[in-house]
């Protein structure tokens, strides 16, 4: 059965999707710990980080960085940090993009919910300064 990540991927759940390219898929985590809360994913089903193969680990971290230089721009945060716990989703590697703004950010007790509107304002400020550093 494919993972929750699986089916964000195809399709088959909406998403607010950040960035994709042949190995990656990143989109916002539905529960941040601030706006611009980011996951990227290695399109491929692989539950450790030490498990996932070339060229879909390397793929991961080259657009982590990417990635997250636009989500600082967007959200003008001091620092966006990166997590990796792989409990919410075992079954798929992901890597959490946070913006930080307090060394209490990475705090998962910081995670909620947020409007609809909230989540498409900030997709749109990342993927246009996304679009301001290809």
């Amino acid at each position: 059965m494919p993972t929750l990540f699986t089916k964000i991927i195809n399709g088959e759940i909406s998403s607010f999707k950040i960035f994709e390219d042949e190995h990656t898929f990143a989109f916002l985590d539905i529960n941040p710990h601030n706006l611009g809360h980011t996951l990227i994913v290695p399109k491929i089903e692989i539950g450790d980080y030490k498990d996932v193969p070339e060229p879909y680990y390397s793929a991961v971290f080259r657009n982590a960085k990417l990635i997250g230089r636009a989500i600082e721009k967007a959200t003008n945060c001091r620092r966006v940090g990166l997590v990796v716990h792989g409990m919410g989703v075992p079954d798929h590697f992901h890597l959490h993009l946070i913006p930080m703004f307090s060394s209490t950010d990475l705090n998962t007790d910081k995670a909620k919910t947020r409007s609809k509107e909230e989540m498409t304002h900030i997709q749109t400020k990342i993927i246009d300064q996304l679009n301001n550093i290809t």
